[in-house]
This record gives C-alpha cells, sequence and structure tokens, in this order.
C-alpha cells in the first residue's frame, strides 16, 4: 500500500502529517509513503528530516481579492492537479490523506479524478478552504474540535511519539538538569512555536522579575528568529532559543503560556497542562476558537493579544498557580486525545483500497 500525504506550508499542517506517518511506519505493515509539499513551506527541511520522501508541486495559494493571481488561477490549478495525477500514478497511490494548507486541493481534486481515496484531517476548530472543499466529496472527514466540518468524526490532532507516551516522572528529572531549574519552585513555561512570538517575548519579559521575586520561576523558548530576547541576567528566568525536548518542557511546568494553535493545544491538553493562551490575532480567528473549549472546560484561559500585558499576565498567574492546579490539569486533560492517532490510522487503512488507476 502507497499513501500519500498532503500538508505543507506551515507546521501546523505538517506535523499531523509526518506524526501520522511515524505512526503507520511503527506498525511496521510494509505501507511506503510519500508527501506533497511546495517549496515554500517548512516542509522542505521537516520532511527529509524525519525520513520521508517529499515531492514538491507548485503552491496555488486562492487570492482573497480580485487581482492579477485570480485571473490565473485555472491555469495554475491545472499545472499543480497534472502533477499531482502524475506523481499518484508512478506511485500507485491507493489513498490521500489532506492536512489542509495550499497543496491540500490540488491533491484533492487530482485523487477525486483518478477515483483515489480521500481522507481528510482538519486541525482546527475553523477549517481552511482546502479542507472545506475536500470534505465535501472525500471519503472520510476527520477533525479535532467537535463541529468544525459538518459529518467529521472527531478524533483530535495525530501527536507525536514522546507526547502520547511521555514519562513525566523521568522527563520533569531530565528537565530539571537540562536547564539547572529549581525542584522545589513552580515552573511557567512560555513559548510561541518554533520561530516564537514576540508579543508574548515583550510582555513575559517586562513581566520576568515579578513573577520570580513571587516565587516562581520560568522556562522560555524566544524562538530561533529571537535572540535579541534572550536575557540570563535575571535569576530564575531562563530563556533558550528553542526546545527540541517539548516533552521534558511539558513535564516540568505547572502552567504554560503560549499561542493556540491547534498543535499546540492538542500537546498541552494531551499531558494535562493548564495553559494561558494567547490566539494570534491574524487568520480567520482560529487560534481562539482552539481555545476556547479547554477554557471553557477550566484547563485554561484565553487572554487576547490587545489585552495582554504584564499587569493582567502577572495577575493570572498569580490566581492560577495559587487555585487547585490539580484539578485544573485533569479538565485539561479532559480535553486532550492523546491516542488519536491510532484511531485515524484505522480510517486510513479502512479507506484505501487498491485502484486501477490510468492515464
Amino acid at each position: 500500500m502507497h499513501i500519500v500525504l498532503a500538508g505543507g506550508g506551515t507546521a501546523g499542517h505538517i506535523e499531523p502529517a509526518l506524526n501520522t506517518a511515524d505512526a503507520l511506519r511503527a506498525r511496521d505493515c510494509g505501507y511506503s509513503f510519500s508527501v506533497l509539499g511546495t517549496s515554500k513551506g517548512l516542509e522542505t527541511t521537516l520532511v527529509p528530516a524525519r525520513g520521508y520522501e517529499l515531492t514538491l508541486i507548485p503552491a496555488v495559494p486562492l487570492p482573497r481579492k480580485i487581482n492579477a493571481d485570480l485571473f490565473t488561477l485555472p491555469f495554475r490549478l491545472r499545472t499543480a492537479i497534472a502533477e499531482v495525477k502524475q506523481h499518484l500514478i508512478q506511485r500507485k497511490a491507493n489513498v490521500v490523506v489532506g492536512f489542509g494548507g495550499y497543496v491540500s486541493i490540488p491533491a484533492y481534486l487530482a485523487a477525486r479524478s483518478l477515483g483515489i481515496p480521500i481522507v481528510v484531517h482538519e486541525a482546527n476548530a475553523k477549517p481552511g478552504i482546502a479542507n472545506r472543499i475536500g470534505a465535501k466529496f472525500a471519503d472520510a472527514v476527520v477533525d479535532t474540535v467537535a463541529g468544525s466540518i459538518k459529518g467529521a468524526t472527531t478524533l483530535g490532532l495525530p501527536l507525536r511519539f514522546a507526547i502520547r507516551n511521555i514519562d513525566k516522572p523521568a522527563c520533569r528529572a531530565a528537565a530539571i538538569e537540562v536547564w539547572n531549574l529549581d525542584v522545589h519552585k513552580k515552573t511557567i513555561l512560555v513559548f510561541g512555536g518554533s520561530l516564537g512570538a514576540r508579543r508574548l517575548n515583550e510582555v513575559v519579559a517586562k513581566s520576568a522579575s515579578q513573577l520570580t521575586e513571587a516565587g516562581y520561576q520560568i522556562l522560555h523558548s524566544v524562538g530561533s528568529a529571537n535572540h535579541d530576547h534572550l536575557n540570563n541576567s535575571i535569576p530564575g528566568y531562563t530563556t533558550v532559543p528553542y526546545i527540541d525536548r517539548m516533552d521534558f518542557a511539558y513535564a516540568v511546568a505547572d502552567l504554560a503560556v503560549s499561542r493556540a494553535g491547534a498543535m499546540t493545544v492538542a500537546e498541552l491538553t494531551a499531558v494535562g497542562l493548564p495553559a494561558i493562551y494567547v490566539p494570534l490575532p491574524i487568520g480567520n480567528g482560529e487560534q481562539r476558537l482552539n481555545a476556547e473549549p479547554v477554557a471553557r472546560a477550566g484547563g485554561g484561559i484565553v487572554i487576547e493579544d490587545s489585552n495582554f500585558n504584564p499587569d493582567i499576565l502577572v495577575s493570572t498567574v498569580k490566581q492560577w498557580l495559587s487555585s487547585d492546579m490539580t484539578t485544573r490539569s485533569e479538565a485539561a486533560a479532559l480535553c486532550g486525545h492523546k491516542d488519536a492517532v491510532e484511531s485515524f490510522i484505522d480510517i486510513i487503512i479502512a479507506t484505501a483500497r487498491n485502484p486501477e488507476v490510468t492515464r
């Protein structure tokens, strides 16, 4: 069986695809995989690093307004579909699994024209246009937040093995050693994705003295693009460019401060870590919608980016860390889907068939 995964552009589309491939490979059933992406996305580095074949196709962003791109869209889309069809035929694909983004629309349309089954996975509470289109004729549709796509099966987001199988005591001990943390202090974890979030960085930096003086310690991943925010002058405030062992960070933290991307929310809830979510104020508002179910359950709180300031952060952290964090952790965990990937794999295998593909 050959499985084609379509998910490119941002880590939010790529990571679920790669986590799914990893879990499929772990079953050792003889499947082969390839990933469709574009030259403009993070997939050019993330996919080869995980050991998967990457096939590049032209990016076909859908214009949001009337301009020259709108008039060239049919030609660009036909070109991308033709390239995807060639790949599907060459690999004798049994199923196409899409995760949204620019690459998914050509993948869905090419698979449909060849009679190859389609599985759509939607990570966000508010679907993008690619998955809204694909879901109309897909053989199976899965979502992370119930009700995001009509008729979808709600499973959650495919997670990394290290997160699904986190050993909290062992990871906590490793984190304390790696970052030289105080075993007796409550830890605030701050992160904004691999590139970081400058708004979070600026507010946390201004709040660090008050928080550490209150008896907390902070582990802050400022992002690989924000070396100017590294700060080693405040005792108890540890800043690093990037955290590659998030399982260590999750295990040592008592409270997180983060954006609310789908993967971030999925991982925090899977490990039962309460969080202060500061949704990125762009796009179609999906980050706020991702975090709201967790907030309603009591496992997090949503603070709008425009309201996020040092006074709000310090008062919220103090309020939360002086409350019953065990109950908050349990509430967060109830919103998580730790084993979603295994159920998702079952759906992919059940949907796949051996199509007679012709040109």
